[in-house]
């Protein structure tokens, strides 16, 4: 699938068994779902949807043994900040957090937690999270479920509280977290080095 114009996601054929940590620290087995990120005249990037023998889930770009030549920006994303997808208490759904990346004056990428709707709408595109949530069953809300919380209403993204966002897909949805983790945490990376421009590919 085109993410941009000149973006291409695409999913491999197979599954990659790895040994590693899981989010929560637990020495664990995956069997990880690889999908390819080709952008012309670049290295192709492979992000992983681990799926940990214990239960846990997480999604991160993949560092290979050997790593091709790439600004550093990028090339400290890969085996680095992982997304976790997650059960939804009380609903069917799963969840990944929507934390974007962006690049430190070290040039190493660090998360955005929380951001008023308006600041992750100009962060990522409202164009982007429409996109994403035009999708079936899919949704952007609050991470957690608390009465303080304001809607995220995207005709009208409110200002005024920060807080944390999450996309919540159906269970059997395998795209859209792939889809909204390159979104938030590729795509700023890349538009940092240049590689992409500041408003699309």
């Amino acid at each position: 699938m085109h993410v941009l114009s000149e973006l291409e996601l695409t999913r491999g054929s197979g599954r990659v068994t790895k040994s590693g940590t899981t989010l929560s620290g637990e020495p664990s087995v995956a069997s990880a779902v690889e999908w390819e990120l080709r952008l012309p005249g670049r290295p192709t990037l492979r992000i992983h949807d681990n799926h940990w023998r214990n239960g846990e889930r997480d999604l991160v770009v993949h560092k290979p043994p050997v790593m091709p030549e790439m600004p550093s920006a990028l090339s400290n994303l890969h085996g680095r900040l992982r997304s976790g997808v997650a059960p939804t208490p009380g609903r069917r759904e799963l969840r990944v957090m929507v934390y974007p990346t962006y690049v430190d004056q070290h040039g190493r990428p660090r998360i955005n937690k929380s951001l008023t709707t308006e600041a992750l709408a100009d962060r990522m595109g409202l164009f982007v999270l429409r996109e994403l949530t035009d999708r079936e069953d899919v949704t952007l809300e609050p991470a957690h479920d608390r009465p303080d919380l304001p809607l995220v209403d995207l005709d009208d993204p409110q200002d005024e509280k920060p807080l944390q966002h999450a996309l919540f897909f159906p269970a059997d949805d395998d795209e859209t977290p792939v889809l909204g983790f390159v979104h938030f945490r590729v795509l700023p990376v890349l538009r940092h080095i240049d590689w992409l421009a500041p408003d699309g590919g």
